[in-house]
């Protein structure tokens, strides 16, 4: 891929860049015109690519994504600095560290439960997460800020939030945060869709002597060669009367 020059705003951008991620990523193409993901997880050891691209992307960075061959002829992403006339406001201005109290704010309003699963954990497992992807909305203006523009989330959530929100058609193409809005990821008590599409969710836990109950709808799927899911979605249909066609 051949290399383009760097324009000296982008060059300013770049000296910003902080955190060793976002660093690897921006000197890497800053070196090399480009990366591909397979460089970020065989040449860094990144598991999941998108994740570092976004942490470049988070801190002010247009980042446009290509498709090269690899070694092997396989079709892959790679990653090149974008058009700084793409900038919209508020969404590449840089991430900024979420405001003191925020997190209090939101325990007091939802309590120290998942936004997602429900899972009640001490808040120290709980991660403060943008209703809206930063990446589709930015950050609210500071006088507009409020707890309805976020929600705590789980880890386990929260990553599960991430993989679906990057393999969304809106995060692609559109960037519509009215679309993110009636998604699960952003409303899971009332939604439209899930990634724009027509899928209705429920994730849940157990926890403590709750496990017991879990262990048993184990069993009870084994017993009818059942996937633990399919047996519990057979469980509930006939709970509320329906029957499997």
């Amino acid at each position: 891929m051949t290399k383009k020059p760097i324009a000296p705003e982008m060059r300013r951008l770049l000296r910003q860049v902080t955190g060793r991620r976002a660093r690897i990523v921006a000197d890497h193409i800053a070196e090399h015109g480009s990366i591909t993901t397979d460089e970020l997880r065989d040449r860094y050891g990144y598991a999941h690519p998108p994740r570092a691209k976004q942490d470049l992307q988070e801190q002010g960075i247009p980042i446009e994504t290509v498709f090269v061959k690899n070694a092997q002829g396989r079709r892959i992403a790679a990653y090149r600095f974008g058009d700084l006339n793409a900038i919209k406001k508020g969404r590449f201005r840089g991430r900024r560290a979420f405001p003191k109290g925020l997190k209090e704010s939101l325990l007091e309003t939802s309590g120290a439960k998942c936004a997602i699963c429900s899972t009640e954990l001490d808040p120290r497992y709980l991660q403060t997460d943008h209703r809206v992807p930063y990446i589709i909305a930015g950050e609210p203006d500071a006088s507009d800020l409020g707890t309805t523009d976020f929600q705590l989330l789980c880890t386990s959530c929260n990553r599960a939030k991430s993989w679906s929100c990057e393999h969304c058609p809106n995060w692609a193409q559109g960037k519509k945060p009215s679309v993110c809005l009636v998604c699960y990821w952003a409303s899971p008590a009332s939604y439209d869709h899930v990634a724009t599409m027509d899928i209705r969710r429920l994730d849940l836990s157990w926890k403590g002597a709750e496990t017991s109950v879990y262990d048993r709808l184990v069993q009870a799927a084994e017993a009818r060669s059942l996937p633990l899911p399919n047996f519990v979605k057979a469980t509930l249909a006939r709970a509320v009367g329906e029957r499997k066609t």
